[in-house]
This record gives structure tokens, C-alpha cells and sequence, in this order.
């Protein structure tokens, strides 16, 4: 089983940035996908979640509005794209599957919002 981030890096503020984490050896479309952030010296934070059909999705309310979940189960691929980025976005992101007893986490991408 694998979760790979990628699309992290250093963005000026107001800037976008699309992180993407591609799954494999698990079945991507029966779980529940999700980001989580972890700024440094504090805990980790959930972003948004995507049910597997995509029928449901939620925010965190400091993202609603400048950051879109979204997913492709035949690529196995589940998106965040983030719009207007701010220094508090700062952090590692993770991608986290779910089903049920079964959760993956993917190793982090880092994500520096600065000027």
C-alpha cells in the first residue's frame, strides 16, 4: 500500500498550489480520502475529506472557500487544489485513506507559504 504526495513546495501569499496523492495496492474508490496539515510545534489538522463517490465533502473552516477536494478513481489520484495560499497555510500536508479499520497515511509534502 502507498500514498504519494506530490505538488508541495515555496509559494508567495495569494498564490495557487494543486497537490496531488496517488494511491496504490488498496481499492482507492471504497475509501474515504482526506488531507491533514501539521504545522510546525502543532498538532495534526484536518483539511478536507472526500466520501469514494464524491458525493460528500468537507472543509475545515479555515479553508472553505480557497481549497477544492477532488478525486479520480480511475487514476487513483485525489487532489487538493488551493487558491489565495497564506503564511497559517504553512505546513506538511498528508494524504490519509480510510475505510472502516483500514487507514493508510502517505509521507507528507511540504507546503511554505512566504514572501
Amino acid at each position: 500500500v502507498q500514498l504519494v504526495e506530490s505538488g508541495g513546495g515555496l509559494v508567495q501569499p495569494g498564490e495557487p498550489l494543486r497537490l496531488s496523492c496517488t494511491a496504490s495496492g488498496f481499492t482507492f474508490s471504497s475509501y474515504y480520502m482526506s488531507w491533514y496539515r501539521q504545522a510546525p510545534g502543532k498538532e495534526r489538522d484536518l483539511v478536507a475529506t472526500i466520501s469514494p463517490a464524491a458525493g460528500i465533502i468537507n472543509y475545515a473552516d479555515s479553508v472553505k472557500g480557497r481549497f477544492t477536494i477532488s478525486r479520480d478513481n480511475v487514476k487513483n489520484v485525489v487532489y487538493l487544489q488551493m487558491k489565495n495560499l497564506e503564511p497559517e497555510d504553512t505546513a506538511v500536508y498528508y494524504c490519509y485513506a480510510r475505510r472502516y479499520e483500514s487507514i493508510y497515511w502517505g509521507q507528507g509534502t511540504q507546503v511554505t507559504v512566504s514572501s
